[in-house]
């Protein structure tokens, strides 16, 4: 499912970390603000000119609504805790944009959307064009690889300049959350630097990895190393990858394999790193580990026991579960609904904290 070059035991010190993070929240917000939760969600269907294909990338913005929920949504497969043509609450908020992962949907995340919004936050997510899940056949090349940072980008310029969304978001206030490719999405825009010829030396060290180093065997010594110059050529085609108005990052499983010490130097904003134990995508020891003490800028980083790669999308509806079986199996032991309940929360309080309040 991931080509080359693409994108897509519990430590004994969690319960001080929850009660860290219970404190961070409570210094990084007021007692008002603590207990503000919107009586419901809002959500509306937006399109975004995609910068690489001029195309339009449609996506979602979830917000806050003074309307009381009215049950659950149902968009395709998915059932969204918010509803349309809610009435919202108008004062501005802060921002996060949703990179989703390799063929993957701007619905992928639609829980973690809704927790933020019901909590205070303006929320959007995109479709990537070529890298979703109808249509992965930019799978490893430029269009995608840099086209991603630079399409998130124009979702914040599109919502900033449009007359319904620019008065709901505080333009000093904008973050970040990404899945897998949306984590290494997520890590270009606040500024990290990639070396695609690191994929050789992990090649080298896992060449069984046939879904990340498939075209490396395919293309040969001189071949690869020609593919890699010819990406690393393109790193500013769509400008710079990254965003200066966003302030931090939020990842899960982020594909971090191009990454090294250099790379990761160049980040200034705060990042939030999630992994699962037995992720057997992007093995956490190539990926999130290995960039952990690379990043200066670590808020933190959380383990998910025993859960594979998919463990980070939302709860798979019943519809969804009998058409997509593997990304919405979880190995025994692992309650996906219970493990988002963390993760949301946790993303909650890294939000409130770096972009002040919610």
């Amino acid at each position: 499912m991931m080509q080359w070059f693409q994108l897509g035991n519990e430590p004994r010190d969690v319960a001080p970390r929850r009660l860290r993070w219970l404190a961070i929240l409570l210094l990084a917000v007021s007692p008002a603000l603590l207990a503000e939760v919107a009586p419901g969600v809002g959500i509306a269907a937006i399109e975004v000119k995609d910068p690489v294909g001029g195309n339009a990338m449609p996506g979602f913005v979830f917000y806050p609504s003074t309307r009381a929920s009215e049950g659950i949504t149902r968009i395709g497969p998915y059932e969204v805790d918010a509803a349309f043509d809610a009435p919202a609450q108008d004062e501005p908020r802060p921002l996060v944009v949703i990179s989703h992962g390799h063929g993957g949907s701007n619905l992928g995340h639609h829980d973690m959307a809704a927790y933020l919004a019901r909590h205070g936050f303006i929320v959007a997510t995109i479709e990537h064009p070529k890298d979703n899940f109808h249509d992965t056949s930019g799978d490893g090349t430029a269009e995608v690889m840099f086209g991603r940072p630079a399409q998130v980008s124009a979702t914040i310029d599109a919502l900033l300049a449009h007359p319904r969304w620019k008065p709901m978001i505080d333009a000093e206030r904008i973050g970040v959350a990404g899945f897998s490719a949306g984590g290494y999405t997520s890590l270009l825009v606040v500024g990290a630097t990639p070396r695609f010829d690191r994929f050789i030396g992990y090649c080298e060290r896992h060449p069984d990895d046939a879904e990340i180093c498939g075209t490396v065997k395919r293309l040969g010594a001189e071949g690869t190393r020609a593919a890699v110059d010819a990406l690393q050529n393109s790193v500013t085609r769509w400008g710079e990858p990254s965003d200066p108005r966003v302030k931090s990052a939020f990842a899960m499983a982020p594909q971090s394999i191009p990454f090294d010490a250099a790379g990761m130097a160049a980040i200034k904003q705060p990042v939030f790193l999630y992994y699962g134990e037995q992720d057997h995508v992007l093995l956490p020891d190539e990926n999130a580990l290995r960039i952990a003490p690379l990043l200066r800028t670590l808020a933190g980083i959380e383990k998910v026991p025993k859960a594979d790669h998919w463990v980070f999308l939302a709860p798979c509806s019943s519809e969804l579960a009998r058409n997509a079986g593997e990304i919405c199996r979880d190995p025994e032991g692992v309650d996906r609904a219970e493990v988002h309940g963390r993760v949301n929360a946790d993303a909650l309080a890294f939000f409130r904290k770096t972009l002040g309040g919610g």
